[in-house]
Formats: structure tokens, C-alpha cells, sequence
């Protein structure tokens, strides 16, 4: 693991919660100048933040409806994994697919605009997938945002 002091981890904490902030507003946050702070975000950038992404209002893009997936895949003619993944990450409302272990062979996120919509997309395209088997599907009802290990 990379070393980094408190000043990093408090960087981690700011960047996590809004990555857009200029170097110089988050020196002024950190009592750092600007190129000090600089030099550590290109330092963390470099071994332990991996990127920065957008965040969408998935309920403004009319997707109203978001439901995890537990999918077993069948034993019953051993589909390939990869055909699987290939055809499950062609359709648009899957958020991201989660290869994990346990009761569920793959977790996945859906989003639909309600849950008609949601029906068409597990009737219509993630059911006809090759090789699944057994499905759960749990409906989202609220999210927070969870602090990870190092506060961030």
C-alpha cells in the first residue's frame, strides 16, 4: 500500500466528494499553496485514485426505476462466461455488471423509467441472455452515500 499522511486523506475526502474543485480552492481547504497541492494530487493520481467520473441524475434522464440483479448462471450446457458478459454489457439499461461469489453467479444494476419498463428489460433482453438461470431482482428504494475505510 502507498503511504500518505492526513493531509492526503483529507485531498482523498475532498476529491471524493467533488473532484471538479480548482488545485487553489482545495490548497486554501488544506492550508497547503497551490502547487504543493498540486504535486499531491498528481502524486495520488499516480498510485492510488484510479479516476474521476460524472455523477448523472438518473431520475432527470427519466430512468426512475434502478433494480439489482442476482443472476445464477444455468450448469445446463456451461455457457461461456465471457459470452455472458459480452451480452450483458451490450444493453443500455445495465449499469454495471459485478462477477462475485456466493449465492449469485453475477450481480447486476438496472435502470429502467418504472417498473413496466423494468419488465420489458428483464423479459425481454437480460432472460434471453445465454446461459441464465436463476434470477432475484431487488427494487431501490433509497441510497446513501457510505464513507469507505479510510473516510473517503
Amino acid at each position: 500500500m502507498t503511504s500518505f499522511d492526513e493531509i492526503d486523506r483529507r485531498l482523498l475526502l475532498e476529491l471524493s466528494e467533488k473532484a471538479d474543485q480548482t488545485t487553489g480552492k482545495l490548497a486554501r481547504k488544506l492550508g497547503l499553496s497551490q502547487p504543493a497541492t498540486w504535486r499531491r494530487i498528481k502524486r495520488l493520481e499516480g498510485n492510488i485514485i484510479k479516476g474521476y467520473r460524472v455523477s448523472l441524475n438518473k431520475e432527470k434522464l427519466g430512468f426512475g426505476v434502478t433494480v439489482f440483479l442476482g443472476i445464477k448462471l444455468a450448469t445446463k450446457g456451461r455457457v461461456s462466461l465471457v459470452d455472458f458478459e459480452r451480452a450483458v454489457i451490450s444493453i443500455p439499461e445495465v449499469q454495471s455488471v459485478q462477477h462475485v461469489l456466493g449465492l449469485y453467479d453475477y450481480r447486476l444494476r438496472v435502470v429502467s423509467k418504472d417498473l413496466s419498463d423494468f419488465e420489458r428489460v428483464l423479459r425481454r433482453r437480460i432472460m434471453s441472455l445465454p446461459g441464465v438461470g436463476n434470477v432475484e431482482a431487488n427494487v431501490l428504494l433509497s441510497e446513501e452515500r457510505r464513507i469507505g475505510p479510510l473516510g473517503v
